[in-house]
């Protein structure tokens, strides 16, 4: 196999899963899937819960001075919260589904920016896309991203019965994220520790809290000006790491 395989199966599961639930769609009624959608809320909230979970790891507090970690989470989202902002990441990542929009001519009354945004931010975040790309690139096998690709496959399904082709449009940015990801594991081996990596999570357990909220109707939150704080997160945590 070579390097980048995972991905590529990856991006395959999502476009595989997106068009039989575009196929199922068009069988099931508003009511069922406002119901699916309700239930893809809930469960990414569940999913929330679990990469949330290193916050009360022994080993990520164990590696910071006593009682700062959630200070590193609150600062990371709040830095990468103002530079998403002043980058206008949201829009960006409206106007870029919306441009694919054009190009797949769906009309201007379907969720298809909708369901690119949600599905993008769904796929990408989360432990698995990088730990799983890296192991990928160091050729350490893809058993990581097979079991992501599992997940998508689901998942894609279910959104895109109900948000249509912005959900397969969503392989594009996880191509990319994943395949950056396999070539930083293909160049420099491990880069991550442990502790980088929970603080990475759990951002992104936040982000997904956010992304749950707005499947349930109850506050669009920008969650793509939120997405810097995955940067911001590993270099503050390294930061005091070093200080300890």
């Amino acid at each position: 196999m070579f390097a980048g395989v995972g991905t590529l199966i990856n991006v395959v599961a999502i476009l595989i899963g997106s068009s039989i639930g575009i196929l199922a769609g068009a069988r099931i009624t508003k009511k069922s899937q406002s119901l699916i959608t309700d239930v893809l809320g809930l469960i990414t909230a569940l999913g929330a819960a679990s990469a949330l979970s290193p916050l009360w790891s022994p080993t990520f507090e164990a590696a910071l001075p006593k009682s700062s970690a959630l200070l590193v989470i609150l600062a990371s989202m709040l830095i990468g919260g103002l530079i998403g902002s002043a980058l206008s990441l949201e829009t960006r990542l409206d106007a870029f589904g919306e441009n694919l929009r054009t190009r797949f001519k769906a009309s201007q009354e379907s969720p298809f920016v909708e369901g690119f945004v949600t599905a993008s931010l769904l796929f990408v975040i989360g432990p698995l896309a990088i730990l799983g790309s890296v192991s990928d690139g160091m050729s350490q096998g893809i058993d990581q991203l097979i079991l992501k690709s599992s997940l998508d496959f689901f998942a894609a399904m279910a959104f895109a019965s109900t948000l249509g082709w912005g959900v397969a449009a969503s392989a594009i940015p996880v191509a990319i994220y994943q395949g950056f990801w396999t070539i930083i594991g293909l160049a420099a081996g491990s880069v991550l520790s442990q502790y980088q990596i929970d603080a990475m999570t759990i951002c992104g357990g936040l982000m997904l809290v956010g992304i749950s909220l707005r499947l349930l109707d109850i506050k669009r939150i920008p969650v793509a000006n939120l997405l810097p704080a995955l940067v911001i997160a590993p270099a503050l945590a390294t930061v005091l790491h070093l200080i300890k």
